[in-house]
């Protein structure tokens, strides 16, 4: 009976089952920074019974064999255990895991005023979780790192975009944001005088465009003593305008809310000589009238030709000149309700213009001297234009120079000095100078 016993709790010991436990643990996307979840591997051998205990998590304890994943919501260092049995063994197995703080990263910033340089910024974290936080951006040319939760007002000068970093870590990961302040060039101040078309003599009275040609000035006021501003806090351009010669100084103040500028140039009006003087002026023969161009107009002060005639610039035409050919042998200045007769098309809404071709056939006495020594209409308004203005009075190219006297409609005179004639054919031309008063 002994022996049998012996021999039956042999046979026990060598049929026991041992127990091992083992698990393997993964974070979900390897992601440490909570809420975060771990999926458990049981890799246990010989157990029929387990105990899990989860220090921190969502569920606290499971006795499954293979759990479902845990959640924590917390950082910290939890451990998960695991205890595995059967009747004959117990054994056990524990893993410590840490969770990092979850972060959440974020910044404002706050221009006040605007973003005209120089430019303030207030930089606010709205941060949380980091362990640390570090700023980098370049002011003044110069990078700068700051190791500090808010960091103090940063200052740009320099038009252009800027970049502002913030990098922040919880221990295991690393975070970074960067935003950009866009900084505007700087407050600069110019503008242009330009004169306008009646005025370019610069001459009393007289008016000119004032061009805001500044930078980034919000308000502005144009100030000129002496003149008339028609709008004197005009953003981009206005006018001014003097009733009597003299040094005048034109001031532009601009201010953009940080600072304020102020810049002056001064502009000479001359005395009035109501005289305009036109120069070199090319005047076709009738061959040449829709190429080169027959007709003047001294209000517009340019040479129109045949093709350009209309009934807005007809009115306005002072003038016109015929020459039969390239030999000038038959020349005249007609008025322009006379081109009809000399095979021109009539103007529309031509205007009359008495003209006296040939002083020689005239008591009027105007010679060349007299023409280049005036200044100022002071012979012209003294001057008794008789008309002569018949088929008869005519000149040719034989003689240079060639004066011509002419009183418009609205009874502006003028002298017409020719200067050279310029053979070429169907393109001949006359090259002339004219003094007419302005009203």
């Amino acid at each position: 009976m002994i022996l049998a016993a012996l021999h039956l709790q042999s046979c026990y010991r060598e049929q026991a089952v041992s127990v091992v436990a083992d698990f393997v643990l993964t974070v979900e996307d390897d992601d440490y920074s909570v809420p975060s979840r771990i999926l458990i591997e049981n890799r246990t051998a010989g157990a029929d019974n387990y105990k899990w205990t989860f220090d921190g998590g969502e569920p606290a304890a499971s006795d499954r064999q293979h759990p479902d994943a845990v959640l924590y919501r917390n950082a910290g260092t939890y451990a998960i255990r695991l205890e595995a049995w059967n009747d004959d063994e117990r054994n056990s197995k524990e893993i410590v895991v840490q969770f990092d703080s979850a972060v959440n990263i974020d910044f404002e910033i706050e221009i006040p005023v605007n973003n005209i340089s120089p430019v303030q910024a207030l930089i606010s974290n709205k941060s949380s979780g980091g362990l640390a936080y570090q700023w980098t951006f370049v002011e003044d040319g110069e990078t700068v790192s700051l190791n500090l939760y808010n960091p103090p007002s940063v200052y740009f000068t320099k038009a252009g975009e800027h970049t502002v970093t913030l990098e922040t870590s919880n221990g295991r990961e690393t975070f970074t944001l960067s935003k950009t302040v866009v900084v505007l060039p700087a407050m600069s101040l110019d503008f242009s005088i330009t004169p306008s078309f009646e005025d370019e003599d610069m001459e009393a009275p007289f008016t000119a465009v004032l061009q805001n040609q500044s930078v980034n000035g919000l308000q502005y006021k144009w100030v000129s003593e002496g003149g008339e501003i028609s709008n004197d806090a005009a953003t981009d351009s206005t006018t001014v305008s003097y009733g009597q010669s003299g040094i005048y100084a034109v001031t532009l103040t601009a201010d953009n809310g940080k600072e304020i500028k102020s810049i002056s140039k001064t502009v000479t009006v001359k005395p009035n000589s109501n005289l305009y003087i036109m120069r070199d002026i090319k005047l076709g023969i009738k061959a040449a009238h829709t190429s080169i161009g027959s007709f003047y107009s001294c209000a517009l002060r340019k040479v129109i030709t045949g093709d350009e005639v209309d009934t807005e610039n007809g009115a306005l035409i002072d003038f016109a000149f015929f020459g039969l050919d390239g030999a000038f042998r038959y020349c005249r200045i007609l008025s322009p309700d006379s081109v009809g007769n000399y095979a021109f098309y009539d103007i529309p809404d031509a205007k009359h213009t008495a003209v006296v071709n040939v002083l020689e056939n005239s008591p009027l006495v105007f010679s060349e001297v007299d023409f280049d020594s005036m200044e100022n209409d002071d012979i012209l308004a003294g001057l008794p234009v008789a008309e002569n203005d018949s088929g008869k009075q005519y000149f040719t190219g034989n003689a240079v120079p060639r004066i011509i006297l002419f009183e418009t409609g609205d009874g502006r005179k003028g002298v017409v000095k020719i200067k050279e004639f310029v053979s070429n054919g169907l393109e001949s031309y006359i090259l002339a100078d004219v003094k007419v008063q302005k009203r």
